[in-house]
């Protein structure tokens, strides 16, 4: 999954997740397989991003204004050494959340 995240400098960070996250809208979890999970994940796009927070124990949360896509995966659904990656600032910096580190060491 990749997603834009719009900004009101000349970045244009983008989130790639090799884990596909859940997604939250009120009281509603659904994740990858469940019936409307595409179109919960789809509905987001056009939606601003108003929080982002991670922490050991529950990954990263993206908060946007109708609903929040949480990536925190199992063992079991781990896919490779990447978890996400964020990228696509105008002064290069990025992040990789992966396996064991950061807000993910609860999967080494």
């Amino acid at each position: 999954m990749t997603r834009d995240i719009d900004g009101a400098n000349d970045d244009t960070p983008v989130l790639s997740c090799d884990v596909m996250p859940t997604v939250e809208t009120g009281t509603v979890r659904v994740a990858p397989g469940d019936l409307g999970y595409a179109g919960a994940l789809v509905g987001l796009i056009s939606h601003e991003v108003v929080g982002c927070s991670e922490a050991t124990g529950s990954g990263l949360r993206i908060q946007f204004s109708s609903g929040t896509v949480i990536l925190h995966p199992t063992v079991d659904q781990l896919v490779g050494p990447e978890i996400a990656l964020l990228g696509g600032f105008a002064d290069g910096q990025w992040m990789c959340w992966r396996p064991g580190e950061d807000s993910f060491e609860d999967l080494a």
